[in-house]
C-alpha cells in the first residue's frame, strides 16, 4: 500500500459514468501521475535517449520523463508480479514431483502481458518500451513481442470475403491461429512462430515469420485482445496474467489519427510498394478529409463497437491526455 500522501483517490459512481465505466468505483485505484510515480521506489532508468529514440512511434514525443514516471512503476509491479507467478508455479510443481515421484521442477512457463486499445492511440509505442523496459530487470531478460497484427487474414481472404472495410475487427482475424500461438507460448514449446506483417503493403509477407523461443516474458500487442469473439475455441485473454487498455478521450485519438496520415503521407505513402501510395500527392484538405472519412468508417466504429467494452477487463488502464502525455493510471483491485 503507499503512504497516505501517496494513496490514489476513489472515482464517484457520476465520474465514473461520464468517463465510460459502469463498474462500482471499488474496482479501482486511481492513480494521479505523480501518484503513480512515487511508486517507482528506487528503480533505475537504464533507457539512454537514443534508445528511446528508436522506439518511438511516428508521431510520438515519448520523453524519458515518461518513461521514469510511467513505465518504470509499471516495470516494477510486473516484476513482482512475475516472481508471484513463478512461486505459485513452483508450489504446483513441488505438489505434482511428490505424486509422480519426479523429483525435479519444470521450467516456468511465459508471463503473458495482453495490451489493447484503438488505433493511433499509441499502444505500439507502448508495448515496445514496456519491453526494453522490462528487459532491463536480471529476472527475466528474455522480453519477447508479438502484435495481432500477424494474425489478420491475408489481402485475398479479406476481399474474397468482403471485409477490406472491417479490417481490425474481430471477424478479420484467424482467432484459431491466434489461441493456437498463445497456447503454444503459455505450454513451454521450444520453438512457436507467429505470421509476419507489413504496415507498408498493408498485407500479410509470405513465408516470413517471427519465431518466439522460450521467452520469459511475452508482450501481445492488438486492438482486440481482450475481446470475447462468438465462435472461438477460447480467449486470447484467457492466457494472460496480465493485461493493460491504453485509453484516451475519442476526439483526442480522432486527432492523434490524422496527424499521423499527413506524417506517412510525407514518408511511407511515397513508397511506390505503400498500399497508401495513391494519397501520396493529395492535397493537405483532401489528405485530411480522406483521413477523417478512414477513422469514421472503420476505426471509430471498430473502436466503439469492439474496443472500448472491453477496457474494464483490462488490469490496468492507462488514461492519455494531449502529446500521448499518461495523465492518470487505474489499477484494478485484486
Amino acid at each position: 500500500m503507499p503512504p497516505a500522501s501517496q494513496t490514489p483517490a476513489l472515482l464517484t459512481p457520476l465520474a465514473l459514468r461520464r468517463r465510460g465505466v459502469a463498474r462500482s468505483p471499488e474496482a479501482y485505484r486511481i492513480f494521479s501521475r505523480p501518484d503513480w510515480a512515487a511508486l517507482r521506489a528506487n528503480t533505475p532508468l537504464s533507457l539512454s535517449v537514443e534508445e528511446l529514440e528508436g522506439l518511438r512511434g511516428v508521431s510520438e514525443a515519448l520523453s524519458l520523463d515518461e518513461v521514469a514516471e510511467v513505465f518504470l512503476p509499471l516495470s516494477r509491479l510486473l516484476n513482482l508480479k512475475v516472481a508471484a507467478a513463478r512461486g505459485l508455479g513452483q508450489v504446483q510443481d513441488i505438489f505434482l514431483g511428490q505424486q509422480a515421484g519426479l523429483g525435479r521442477e519444470a521450467a516456468p512457463p511465459p508471463y503473458i502481458i495482453g495490451i489493447a486499445g484503438s488505433v493511433a492511440v499509441g499502444k505500439s509505442t507502448f508495448a515496445r518500451v514496456l519491453q526494453a523496459v522490462l528487459s532491463r530487470w536480471p529476472d527475466h531478460p528474455r522480453v519477447a513481442l508479438v502484435t495481432t497484427d500477424g494474425f489478420l487474414y491475408p489481402t485475398r481472404v479479406l476481399e474474397a470475403r468482403g471485409l477490406m472495410q472491417r479490417k481490425g475487427f474481430p471477424e478479420s482475424y484467424d482467432l484459431r491461429r491466434m489461441i493456437g500461438f498463445l497456447s503454444a507460448v503459455k505450454a513451454g514449446e521450444a520453438e512457436v512462430s507467429a505470421p509476419v506483417y507489413s504496415h507498408l503493403t498493408y498485407d500479410i509477407l509470405p513465408g516470413q515469420r517471427q519465431i518466439v523461443r522460450r521467452p520469459d516474458i511475452l508482450i501481445f500487442e492488438g486492438l482486440n485482445v481482450l475481446q470475447a469473439a462468438p465462435g472461438a475455441p477460447s480467449l486470447a485473454s484467457d492466457f494472460f496474467d496480465f493485461s493493460v487498455y491504453v485509453d484516451a478521450e475519442e476526439a483526442q485519438i480522432a486527432q492523434w489519427y490524422e496527424e499521423r496520415f499527413l506524417l506517412l503521407q510525407r514518408t511511407a505513402f511515397q513508397e511506390p510498394r505503400s498500399y497508401f501510395h495513391r494519397y501520396r500527392d493529395l492535397p493537405r484538405e483532401e489528405a485530411l478529409a480522406v483521413a477523417r472519412r478512414i477513422w469514421r468508417e472503420i476505426n471509430l466504429r471498430n473502436l466503439r463497437e469492439n474496443i472500448l467494452p472491453t477496457r474494464e477487463r483490462a488490469r490496468l488502464v492507462l488514461r492519455k491526455g494531449a502529446g500521448h502525455r499518461a495523465e492518470e493510471i487505474w489499477l484494478k483491485r485484486m
